[in-house]
């Protein structure tokens, strides 16, 4: 059986099974009626994320976690040109992807960097599992 699970420190925090027979049908239904009740949030990371330009932004951020990047290395640096750039920011913040310091540079949230490492990382090797299957 397929599973998803998140593990820390060799102890299981949370796992489900990739296939709906598996589920139990009470448990699925309070899963889809919690999801139903937090779509804005869902949507508004999803959409930050659902633009190539803001994926290589995120990305550019995960090369060096410790150094916040001002705007003009963020257009630098990805070859975008300033309204893209100012556009993907805005959208990265609302949705609690990044952050401005008080020097006016960019940098991942804590929770940010989570949900990009999960939707990025964790999305693209169940894709090739589930492409195998």
């Amino acid at each position: 059986m397929l599973k998803l699970m998140l593990v820390e420190d060799g102890k299981v925090l949370w796992e489900t099974p990739l296939q709906a027979r598996a589920w139990d049908r009470g448990t699925l239904r309070r899963e889809f009626d919690e999801i139903e009740q937090e779509m804005e949030r869902f949507g508004a990371v999803f959409l930050a994320l659902a633009n190539e330009g803001r994926m290589r932004m995120m990305r550019a951020f995960f090369r060096d976690l410790e150094r916040p990047m001002a705007f003009t290395e963020l257009m630098n640096e990805l070859g975008m040109n300033p309204k893209i750039v100012s556009e993907s920011t805005k959208r990265l913040r609302r949705s609690g992807l990044i952050e401005k310091n008080k020097e006016g540079k960019y940098r991942p949230t804590r929770t940010g960097e989570a949900q990009f490492l999960m939707m990025s990382v964790a999305m693209r090797r169940m894709l090739e599992i589930l492409e195998e299957l």
